[in-house]
């Protein structure tokens, strides 16, 4: 199936998830869609991001809880294209696996590198594409006005993720998973 491809880190969706409410021109992520990005593979083909995939299990990481913290606006500062929620604990421990790990991946895959430093997050809501200049302005105050309470979550599984069969229902499935090593 053509799509793009990505490791994440699954991160399970709680109270603090099902009271988000977002305005016109926003679109909320799924429950099962919340993640954090490892190695995104783009549009190779499902051979090459599972062979990125097998170098999950060296993955540096021990399941470990986090703490989600402050809602950035990602990509543009005039038109950003993500409303995300900071790792505010364990952020560095976090972000240091990433780097680690995905230069492997994106080289097994044959994935373009991201040359940006790591940034640990979790995406929340989007954006629509077809979004007014009112309702953009709207989705911004939205997510600065956001207080997900500081909710702590749980670390355990890494997983190999492209688009969703039925794009209305989620944006993204799980191929498959690894669980992380205990601490």
């Amino acid at each position: 199936m053509p799509g793009n491809w990505f490791i994440g880190l699954p991160v399970p969706a709680g109270p603090w998830f099902d009271a988000l409410v977002p305005p016109p021109g926003v679109r909320l992520f799924g429950p099962d869609d919340l993640h954090v990005t490892v190695a995104f593979l783009g549009a190779v083909d499902e051979t090459h991001a599972r062979a990125a995939f097998e170098l999950a299990v060296e993955f540096p990481l021990p399941a470990l809880e986090v703490q989600l913290g402050p809602i950035e606006a990602l990509g543009s500062r005039r038109r950003p294209s993500a409303f995300s929620a900071l790792l505010s604990e364990q952020r560095g421990t976090v972000e240091r696996a990433l780097g680690a790990a995905r230069g492997a991946m994106w080289a097994r895959a044959g994935a373009r590198e991201d040359t940006r430093p790591p940034l640990a997050h979790v995406t929340l809501a989007r954006p629509e594409r077809r979004a007014s200049d009112v309702q953009r302005k709207a989705a911004l105050a939205w997510a600065k006005g956001l207080d997900l309470g500081s909710p702590r979550c749980e670390l355990t599984r890494i997983a190999l993720y492209t688009w969703s069969l039925d794009r209305k229902q989620a944006l993204f499935r799980v191929v498959s998973e690894l669980p992380l090593r205990a601490a």
